[in-house]
């Protein structure tokens, strides 16, 4: 199947797929609420906020950039990131993360022009590609902190300007900066 299809296009269809079976949940409970009656109806009006739930989900996850083809390797396990690199590789608890921020240049298309950068309460700080592999798991292990900025994530990538977005803050290093 995939000698019918260019690469790009099943990249691009693999993006999206979960907000595409989002879109085909609620279709289908929109369906089944209009046409179905008893039991089905009310599985219908089930089905149709699960999913605009895939749907919005589905399409934040699709707006993060692509991961692989950057330097070094991300992996999150036990609240613990690590990045390795041939250079500024390292690893920060997220207990001990202080502050999150990503900087964006002017670099792209072709090279990195977005970083995340995860500074520690000791003052170590992390530069990871957000085309590194693996870097899509940053996504998921930041939601576990409190009053993430995910509209300033969605803003950073849409900006093609040299910039740095604050993206998360840890009270404890706010109440230290009072």
């Amino acid at each position: 199947m995939s000698g019918l299809f260019r690469r790009e296009a099943l990249a691009f269809l693999a993006r999206w797929r979960e907000a595409g079976i989002g879109l085909l949940v609620l279709g289908l409970g929109a369906y089944g609420a209009f046409a179905a009656f008893g039991l089905l109806w009310y599985l219908a009006l089930l089905a149709m906020p699960v999913g605009i739930a895939l749907i919005w989900e589905g399409t934040r996850r699709a707006r993060l950039p692509a991961a692989g083809g950057g330097a070094g390797m991300v992996e999150v396990d036990e609240r613990q990131i690590t990045y390795f690199a041939a250079s500024g590789g390292g690893s920060i608890s997220l207990e001990a993360l202080a502050h999150v921020d990503i900087l964006t240049t002017g670099d792209g298309p072709f090279a990195s022009d977005l970083f995340w950068c995860l500074r520690g309460e000791a003052g170590e700080t992390l530069h990871i590609p957000s085309d590194a592999l693996g870097a899509e798991a940053l996504y998921d292990a930041l939601t576990a902190l409190p009053g993430v900025d995910f509209g300033a994530v969605i803003g950073a990538m849409g900006s093609t300007e040299p910039g740095r977005f604050v993206i998360w803050t840890s009270t404890k290093s706010q109440r230290r900066l009072s």
